[in-house]
């Protein structure tokens, strides 16, 4: 199996990209869209969401409600991405020794972690009970 995605540009710096059926614009300027570092970190976030979901689920928390992740990035002086971190909320209230294996579970599940250097892996904060 593998998965695939064309990614046109007409001119300038910005890219429409299909994914079956799907059509997202990315501008590496960020000025008509989201830039590409962001859509990186959108697209990761995304991915630790049902990593989240499922680790909870083999941690004994079968459901973690509403759960949000703000993702911010750092650059570096080349605007290249330094270093990630997610403060993550969830609705369920756990103990932090739960809120923590779970996180780490995550951290196997999320396809996005895995194939990011180790060195870009999120450095996580996790809220609970916070909705």
């Amino acid at each position: 199996m593998s998965k695939q995605s064309t990614t046109v540009s007409e001119e300038g710096f910005s890219a429409t990209n299909e994914v079956r059926d799907f059509e997202t614009l990315i501008d590496a300027t960020g000025e008509d869209a989201p830039d590409t570092l962001e859509m990186l970190l959108s697209t990761y976030a995304t991915c630790y969401v049902p990593a989240l979901r499922v680790g909870g689920q083999q941690r004994g928390v079968d459901e973690l409600g509403r759960v949000e992740i703000e993702s911010s990035g750092e650059l570096n002086d080349d605007d290249k991405l330094e270093s990630v971190s997610f403060d993550i909320s969830f609705e369920a209230d756990v103990d932090d020794e739960t809120a923590e294996k779970i996180v780490e579970r995550a951290n196997e599940l999320c396809k996005v972690h895995d194939a990011l250097k180790t060195q870009l892996h999120a450095e996580t904060s996790v809220e609970t009970g916070a909705f």
